[in-house]
């Protein structure tokens, strides 16, 4: 803490006439005191008492040093020596803040600052008012309800994204997906919702076709039976609002390949990279060849995956796959007949068999 004392300006001494001309008061009559002269004093006075007052109190140095600037050190709370690192005082308290400072924009608590970070998805920035619930008698009517509803002060448009992105944040940690796919999730939201190119669809219906649409567009694509698994939404409205959001965003996808869902059924059902490298060729020989003409290409990839693990040591049946992979059993058996003439021309040729391909199941 910094000690301000008054100062005052010097006054320049009396000249040679001004001497001349002054005249001793009579006994009993005090003289008349000048402005400045009065200044003079204060200032005086004041300087004395400052010095009485900063000489009176105890300056910690170094024994060995003492002119040395003790260096404080505030997390241990020590004063040190910079010339011979010896600790002259300890348990100094810091009177600074309990924090330290960073430029911190993420949703977390931040000491900081009053508030949570800005969400620049909502119109006002998200810095809305929120009244409390009271503790006290005053903050109930004489029926013992609340007189203020815990709300924020915010639009009904802001309060319904709000509850969208809630719902797009819980649907994207039950399946485990990244926070930059729910970040595109919630910027498409924003921009459907803001158009009203949907409007009649409900929000959870548009929140997961929105998810459908990031995942593709990051290259992660997920099913529609696993987006309706971590929703509440049928299958076919989820597909409507897809169409319909491709449509008014004038935006496009990726085309979805065998290959995008491969590596992640693979690990699912537990294969090795041996079983996930063949199934991968099985899959795109079959695409080239033509062999499987208006099928899914999840379908093809469940089928590459039977073809595959039959073949080697770690077999799966067709409803292991099947539930990993979100289609019917009798799907995974068409596309598998479809495959099956061509079967020797299908695999890679380092692939070590197990089972060879003259034995592999005819369904």
């Amino acid at each position: 803490m910094h000690a301000f004392w008054p100062s005052s300006r010097p006054v320049a001494a009396p000249s040679a006439r001004e001497r001349l001309a002054y005249k001793r008061p009579a006994p009993g009559v005090r003289p008349p005191v000048s402005l400045p002269a009065l200044g003079a004093a204060v200032g005086g006075a004041a300087r004395m008492a400052s010095t009485s007052r900063l000489d009176a109190l105890p300056r910690v140095t170094c024994p060995n040093h003492p002119d040395a600037i003790l260096v404080e050190d505030y997390r241990a709370g020590d004063m040190i020596c910079p010339e011979c690192g010896l600790v002259v005082g300890d348990r100094v308290i810091d009177v600074g803040s309990e924090w330290r400072t960073f430029s911190n924009d993420k949703a977390t608590k931040d000491p900081s600052r009053v508030g949570d970070s800005q969400n620049p998805l909502l119109s006002d920035g998200d810095l809305s008012t929120m009244i409390g619930k009271g503790t006290g008698a005053a903050s109930f009517d004489e029926f013992g309800n609340s007189k203020y509803q815990n709300r924020r002060t915010m639009s009904s448009s802001d309060r319904a994204m709000m509850n969208a992105f809630k719902e797009i944040t819980t649907m994207a940690d039950r399946i485990n997906l990244p926070r930059n796919i729910v970040d595109r999730t919630n910027n498409l939201f924003k921009q459907v919702y803001e158009q009203k190119s949907l409007k009649g669809r409900a929000n959870d219906a548009i929140a997961s076709a929105c998810l459908y649409i990031a995942c593709r567009q990051e290259g992660v694509p997920r099913t529609f039976k696993e987006i309706c698994a971590v929703s509440r939404i049928s299958k076919k409205e989820i597909g409507r609002c897809f169409k319909l959001i491709l449509k008014a965003l004038e935006t496009s996808v990726d085309l979805i390949t065998t290959g995008d869902f491969m590596s992640r059924f693979c690990s699912n059902l537990c294969l090795p990279k041996q079983v996930q490298m063949a199934a991968t060729h099985i899959a795109r020989k079959a695409v080239e060849l033509d062999l499987v003409p208006g099928r899914s290409p999840i379908s093809v990839a469940a089928a590459a995956i039977y073809m595959a693990s039959q073949a080697s040591a770690e077999k799966r049946t067709q409803k292991e796959i099947g539930d990993i992979a979100g289609v019917a059993d009798v799907t995974i058996r068409q596309s598998y007949r479809l495959i099956y003439p061509r079967a020797p021309d299908l695999f890679p040729s380092d692939f070590k068999f197990d089972t060879p391909v003259d034995k592999l199941p005819q369904l």
